[in-house]
């Protein structure tokens, strides 16, 4: 097998000294199917299996976890950082942060100071929403795309769009309605346009009008924000002019954890075909299918291409703190340049791709499965094509799981990046048309250890993880000579598909 392998990779080094009259799509074309059968033969779940042994060992170590913020998870980092360098890879250590602990100090402060006075009751008509930086403002307040009155069932988008924000005077306080996305995404959008201080308050249905104390585990915002009821935000928005009095006093610790960054030297750098994992267990358990399985099979694609002259860079990510909120993906998508982002020209995400139950999900690029979050950006059908083709090849069934972000794609998505990837299954019941095409056992979870101490070596499914060790292998084979399919994104048009770089 050595020596077929070679003479593959020899015949891959000759096609790509072809004279450069031969068209660059010509040249893909045959180069991706050749690499593909190739990397396919090197990754095996075998192979990904030893990875995994080594991240059970390190849980082992270390009390049982790998979560962001423990020495499971460096120790996890590490080893992942010293088998790319070890192989030749340019890697990155990128620095995320998180919230290592929070107090409150002293209860909170909102006071209508303009045009009347009123005071509002801490820890009964609003709360502090943990982790709020300490933080004291005055100033007017300006809603942000408010449903008022509510409707009879929750509809409202308010901050749930950057574009919610277009007109937001940058000093004002963001009074903005819970509604049908995440309170931190709410909370991240306002940071950027400006907010001095944010009020989200609740949308006003039956069971939805009285505020509580929750934390959301975002503070990037970096200013005090509260949670009101329905009444105060009603009050508010209604008031002409309002102006606030709005005061946090808390301790915020943040902690510093790192993703794992590597690309290939050779490569075009304005094409970019990135891969992620997330690299973290929860704090509960090991971690080993979630997600150990995605984070240990693209390390084992990496090793094994780490010298094939690609023509497109190929870049992986580790991401730390998935567990706690995607801080890792999240903050390294937030801290690109645009011209970095367009230089992205798809991301692959692998997020638990050997549940013990598993079914074989392909996250709904062009969403035809019509449920859920809308179609990814343009390209994200194409990549879900690409990844049915060889199941289809196989003769394996499969199925759509939406984009409902509860993963690393989620930032690269909200950015314009096309997106795709596979998914097994995680605490959701298999359904019995599922286990007539895959197997398994209908009415049960497909990860039964999701998110528990049991989440082990013992817990992975291993023709899953030997197939999608496969799949994984071949997307990234075929992305990283051939990207014809995916859109040109701003930035990336005209450049050429010909010339390979190496880096510096």
């Amino acid at each position: 097998m050595r020596v077929s392998i070679i003479k593959g990779v020899t015949a891959v080094v000759a096609a790509l000294a072809l004279p450069l009259a031969v068209s660059a799509p010509a040249q893909a074309k045959g180069l991706d199917d050749a690499f593909a059968k190739l990397l396919m033969k090197q990754v095996t779940g075998a192979n990904v299996q030893k990875h995994l042994a080594a991240l059970q060992g390190i849980a082992d170590a270390n009390g049982g976890t790998r979560a962001a913020g423990t020495p499971g998870y460096a120790a996890s980092r590490d080893y992942v950082a010293g088998k790319l360098r070890k192989a030749g890879y340019k890697v990155t250590l990128n620095p995320i942060h998180f919230v290592e602990s929070w107090t409150e100090d002293s209860p909170p402060t909102l006071e209508l100071t303009a045009p009347s006075q009123k005071t509002y009751a801490p820890n009964d008509d609003f709360y502090t929403f943990q982790p709020s930086p300490a933080g004291e403002v005055t100033a007017q307040v300006q809603g942000v795309d408010l449903t008022l009155p509510p409707t009879p069932t929750p509809t409202s988008t308010s901050g749930c769009e950057a574009a919610d924000f277009d007109g937001f005077v940058a000093g004002r306080i963001a009074l903005i309605q819970r509604g049908t996305c995440a309170f931190a995404q709410k909370i991240r959008n306002a940071g950027f346009a400006g907010a001095s201080g944010i009020i989200v308050f609740n949308e006003g249905q039956p069971g939805r009008t009285d505020a509580f104390p929750l934390n959301i585990g975002e503070w990037r915002a970096g200013v005090p924000m509260v949670f009101a009821d329905f009444a105060v935000g009603n009050e508010l928005a209604s008031t002409p002019g309002a102006t606030v009095h709005l005061k946090v006093d808390a301790t915020l610790k943040l902690g510093t954890d790192h993703n794992v960054i590597a690309e290939t030297r050779f490569g075009d750098p304005r094409n970019v075909v990135m891969l992620g994992a997330h690299l973290d267990s929860v704090t509960a358990g090991p971690g080993i299918n979630d997600n150990g399985s995605g984070s240990a099979t693209i390390l084992e694609t990496a090793l094994r291409m780490a010298h094939y002259p690609v023509r497109n860079k190929v870049r992986f990510g580790f991401w730390a703190a998935e567990e706690i909120g995607l801080l890792g993906s999240d903050q390294y998508v937030e801290n690109l340049t645009d011209a970095e982002r367009d230089r992205i020209r798809l991301y692959l995400n692998f997020d638990m791709v050997a549940s013990p139950n598993y079914a074989y999900k392909l996250y709904d690029g062009d969403d035809s499965d019509a449920t859920g979050s809308p179609a990814g950006p343009p390209g994200s059908a194409q990549i879900e094509k690409q990844l049915e083709a060889f199941y289809d090849a196989r003769g394996l069934g499969h199925v759509g799981t939406d984009f409902d972000g509860r993963s690393d794609y989620g930032p690269f998505i909200a950015v314009g990046i096309p997106s795709g990837g596979i998914f097994t299954g995680a605490e959701g019941i298999k359904t019995a048309q599922e286990a007539a095409v895959f197997g398994g056992t209908a009415g049960t979870a497909y990860d039964a250890c999701y998110h528990q101490a049991c989440d082990t070596t013992a817990n992975i499914n291993a023709t899953a993880l030997d197939v999608n060790a496969d799949a994984i292998a071949d997307s990234t084979a075929r992305y990283a000579f051939n990207l014809s399919s995916i859109p040109e994104r701003a930035g990336t048009a005209g450049t050429s598909r010909v010339a390979l770089r190496t880096a510096s």
